[in-house]
């Protein structure tokens, strides 16, 4: 994902954000200066020999075309436009590709940049941390440590305590409701493909 500065320079069908939402995202973020998170060592690996591997033909069939872009070809939903970023009920935010848990409600917060945003992961070995040097800039990306597919990214301008920001797709998430999240594994029906209609489109 990107910054929220930059993110009104993404073209394809990516909305164009106006000089003043621009203005608002970048008055409105704690702090100001936008950077990435710095890559831990180690944190990522080398070779994407993921756990849980599926073939292309399958997600094509049981995930949305948005779906599809995002965690399999490093897409970026429009801003604003994405089916969590304004999802208030209390659960578990899994991955759409294989239902790894990956954030709890309890760390989500509007950070006013258009995509869901979180401070926390539920566990450190639940993303992949890797260095992404495209469109000119340097960011970390976020992936699912099980299945490899695209998150978001990692900035370093999030609250307390932890001043960190994952900043998501919606289209990487699936949803499991409190009472769901205490025993169920596997994709999600809240963010299930197989037709289903996706927030915000590219």
């Amino acid at each position: 994902l990107q910054s929220p500065v930059a993110s009104g320079f993404l073209g394809g069908n990516t909305a164009v954000m106006s000089a003043f939402s621009l203005l608002h995202l970048v008055t409105k973020s704690q702090p100001v200066a936008l950077r990435p998170c710095g890559l831990p060592s180690g944190s990522c690996r080398d070779k994407k020999t993921y756990k849980v591997v599926f073939s292309q033909e399958e997600l094509r069939k049981r995930l949305t075309p948005l779906q599809y872009h995002v965690t399999q070809e490093r897409g970026t939903e429009s801003a604003f436009r994405g089916k969590f970023t304004d999802h208030k009920e209390e659960g578990t935010y899994t991955c759409v590709v294989c239902g790894t848990p990956l954030f709890k409600s309890t760390t989500k917060f509007d950070s006013g940049s258009g995509w869901p945003s979180f401070f926390d992961l539920i566990t450190p070995e639940a993303v992949c941390l890797t260095d992404d040097f495209s469109y000119g800039m340097h960011r970390v990306e976020t992936s699912c440590s099980q299945c490899g597919a695209h998150l978001g990214h990692l900035f370093d301008d999030g609250p307390r305590p932890t001043g960190k920001r994952y900043c998501i797709n919606s289209a990487s998430l699936a949803f499991l409701l409190e009472a769901q999240a205490s025993g169920t594994s596997g994709t999600s029906a809240s963010g299930e493909g197989a037709g289903k209609e996706e927030g915000g489109g590219l």
